[in-house]
């Protein structure tokens, strides 16, 4: 049968009206509505905590104060919930911005824990995957007697939850000085595992037909590198990142555990976060909004890359 031609074409004519009758019968279609609603339903149950924290940003502090009410109250550091009926609304009877106001002109705290996160995952992200990608490489191309043996300590390493990790990575830092600095949470986030294992897996299904090509036409092991890994390995490259981005820019346990005098100079906006919760409640929507921009802008701009690279790594594509 020739390649291009409809297997469809083949099937005599009573039989192709069966298939067509049995895909677009009605207990088919009845299935796929209920799919679609269940699907709907879901999506709607994943955006509802952002639609609502985004709309209730723009409330006034009247209008946050009587919806919400005092969430928290207490004395000497203790918290109670108070138990009381609140009102959730997703449309704010008059837009506001006196919450942005405060956050961004009036109280420069909130500033500073945003700009620490920056500080703390912009160097993860990109020297992670470039050490990633010089690592990955090395596992796919170049056969060695322990590159195995390597190769299965990096996955046990990633199998391991960070808390399991947390104690040698503290005594490590305590025992170097850097405590209660920045190096203590980026050098061991540079050096993560888990770029290393992605790439890796997916440089090895590169068709060795176009790495002995690029020979054929005198590159040499740099510029194989350069001009043909990296450029195929683009969409898995900004999967990585974003699934970097999104593991540290929402980390707690690392600055909790690693920044302890400088820990309100140092502290991402992650931590800080909880701090806010429970003071003013129309802050936090303002913070926890602006708090969320660098991650959906990321997320918007990478979405095809992510797609095709999570496709791609299981198998779907490539």
């Amino acid at each position: 049968m020739n390649a291009n031609q409809n297997p469809i074409q083949n099937i005599p004519p009573k039989e192709v009206h069966l298939v067509h009758k049995k895909k677009n019968s009605v207990p088919h279609i009845l299935l796929r509505g209920i799919l679609f609603l269940l699907l709907v339903t879901i999506a709607v149950a994943f955006l509802l905590p952002i639609v609502l924290t985004i709309a209730n940003s723009f409330m006034a502090s009247s209008e946050i104060s009587a919806n919400y009410g005092q969430i928290f109250s207490g004395v000497s550091g203790t918290r109670t919930f108070i138990a009381e009926k609140v009102n959730l609304k997703f449309i704010p009877d008059q837009v506001s911005f006196s919450q942005y106001i405060t956050v961004l002109f009036k109280s420069p705290d909130y500033l500073l824990k945003f700009w620490n996160s920056v500080i703390l995952v912009a160097p993860i992200v990109v020297f992670q995957v470039i050490v990633a990608l010089g690592a990955s490489y090395c596992f796919a191309r170049f056969q060695t007697k322990f590159r195995s043996i390597v190769f299965f300590v990096y996955i046990i390493l990633m199998l391991m939850p960070y808390q399991v990790t947390l104690v040698p990575n503290y005594l490590v830092a305590e025992k170097l000085n850097l405590l209660d600095t920045r190096w203590a949470i980026i050098l061991p986030g540079i050096f993560s595992p888990f770029a290393v294992f992605i790439l890796t897996k997916f440089m090895r299904r590169i068709p060795s037909a176009m790495i002995e090509a690029a020979k054929l036409d005198g590159a040499g092991e740099w510029q194989i590198f350069t001009k043909v890994c990296v450029p195929v390995c683009r969409s898995i490259i900004w999967s990585v990142v974003v699934l970097i981005f999104m593991d540290y820019w929402n980390m707690v346990e690392q600055p909790l555990v690693l920044f302890k005098e400088r820990a309100a100079e140092l502290s991402p906006l992650s931590v800080f976060l909880s701090k806010i919760n429970t003071g003013d409640v129309g802050l936090a929507f303002a913070v926890a909004t602006i708090y969320m921009v660098p991650a959906l802008l990321l997320f918007m701009y990478s979405e095809e890359y992510l797609i095709d690279g999570i496709a791609s790594q299981s198998g779907i594509k490539g």
